[in-house]
């Protein structure tokens, strides 16, 4: 039996031995780790929490520095991390921005190696803050993932930091009168809520806004163009109170209200004009064409308005709007004037040649032969004549009826003036063709030169 356990003994004892080994090696590496972690200085940290418990000690945050001796100056940074979208409709525009806030505490002082101590926010409810507030904010929320996203640093001059991260819903009145070739500035404003300026007076530095990379923003149909940052005094019956102002710069970017409405529109005059080629018989195919143009204009108007705030003044893009609607239907209506004109015409003309016509037992005549009055020489009207041709009118010797400026009346009568215009009905067509192009030719010439130039 003894011999048996010396066996299992030999057999085991290498087993056990590096069983052995491997756990001092855990062991040392274990404690190795943690020498590393006990090597780390505990002074500072010491020296910090004494730092902050002495300054803490008697110290009163419901009074702000100085009071009663001096004002609190307030050094003011703000990088502008993103801005957009902007809501006409709402006439707001959200901003996230990094606010920073900068003053002297003297009751912060401290006697340390340390310069500065860096604090999270436990230490932000300990200490005086400034009350400032944004004036025209709907909405402001404060980032809270995945901790309050707030810094207070804390020098041993008294000099202290507060920042956080803020995004904010502001107003911005918009002024639509060149919509959509307009340009805004949109203000962010902020002061102190309870603290008049004979106690706190904010301060811009010289390079105090930054901006971020403007790719990243989501102003859509918007470009920044620049900002200016302002400061004022707001005179109320609490007090006056220091009023700190930064304006955003941003012109409308034109290509989507080109395509959605202007070319639509342009397009669409331009086929109602299709009409003045068509001949007047087609009634059926002249009077779809311009009930169609203008219903479609109606409904580009519509459209036109309806991202827009209901304002009671008139917009550039209502102008232009309106103007085509206003050439659309007076090319409906220059259909229907031709059709009643002539329609009234053809009865009188009709009985006129009867009354010419010659009796059926009577013997006719060639049709070729000529009739000599007043010494001018005119071809009787036939039966078979065009009804686009005006008749023959007899004029007085000297007075050319077929020139434009003269009317067949005076003719007749020996009443021409000259400068009176003779208008041909049944030539309606052709002069529209020439009206209406021109006409809205130097109508866009002037539209766009005074709202792009002026």
């Amino acid at each position: 039996m003894p011999g048996t356990v010396l066996l299992l003994c030999l057999a085991l004892g290498p087993v056990l031995r590096a069983r052995c080994e491997s756990t001092e090696e855990y062991d040392y590496d274990y404690l190795s780790i943690n020498k590393t972690w006990v090597l780390t200085p505990k002074a500072q940290e010491t020296d910090a929490t004494q730092i902050l418990n002495s300054l803490l000690k008697n110290y009163d945050n419901k009074l702000r520095p100085d009071i009663g001796i001096k004002p609190t100056f307030i050094d003011v940074d703000i990088y502008v991390n993103s801005i957009g979208p902007v809501s006409v409709i709402q006439m707001e525009y959200t901003i996230d921005i990094f606010f920073a806030q900068t003053w002297y505490d003297r009751r912060l002082r401290f006697n340390s190696t340390l310069k500065a101590l860096t604090l999270n926010t436990n230490m932000v409810s300990r200490i005086w803050i400034p009350d400032t507030f944004f004036r025209n904010s709907k909405r402001a929320d404060s980032h809270w993932i995945t901790t309050p996203n707030q810094l207070l640093r804390i020098w041993n001059d008294g000099k202290v930091l507060y920042t956080l991260r803020l995004t904010i819903e502001a107003e911005c009145l918009l002024q639509l009168q060149n919509f959509p070739m307009d340009t805004h500035s949109c203000p962010l404003v902020f002061s102190s809520y309870g603290y008049p300026r004979e106690e706190i007076v904010y301060r811009w530095r010289r390079y105090s806004i930054e901006v971020s990379d403007q790719r990243t923003w989501r102003l859509y149909q918007f470009d920044f163009t620049g900002l200016r940052n302002t400061s004022e005094v707001l005179r109320t019956g609490a007090g006056e109170y220091m009023v700190m102002t930064v304006s955003f710069d941003l012109s409308r970017r034109m290509g989507y209200f080109a395509i959605q409405t202007y070319i639509p529109c342009i397009l669409t005059v331009v086929l109602s004009w299709v009409s003045f080629w068509i001949k007047r018989d087609s009634t059926p195919a002249r009077t779809s064409l311009g009930i169609t143009t203008v219903l479609t204009m109606t409904t580009l108007s519509t459209i036109s308005r309806k991202h827009l705030p209901r304002v009671s003044y008139i917009t550039a893009m209502d102008l232009f709007v309106s103007v085509c609607f206003i050439f659309v239907f007076a090319a409906l209506m220059e259909y229907a004037t031709l059709n009643y004109l002539v329609g009234n015409k053809k009865p009188l003309e009709h009985n006129n040649r009867k009354a010419r016509l010659p009796p059926a037992s009577a013997q006719v005549m060639p049709s070729f032969t000529t009739i000599n009055i007043n010494n001018i020489m005119h071809w009787p009207t036939e039966i078979e004549e065009d009804e686009d041709e005006d008749p023959g009118s007899p004029c007085l010797e000297g007075k050319e009826c077929e020139r434009f400026f003269c009317c067949i009346e005076d003719c007749q009568t020996g009443m021409w003036r000259e400068g009176r215009v003779r208008i041909h009905i049944s030539r309606l067509d052709s002069y529209s063709r020439v009206f209406f192009p021109t006409a809205f030719l130097l109508f866009n010439i002037v539209y766009w030169i005074a709202y792009l130039y002026l």
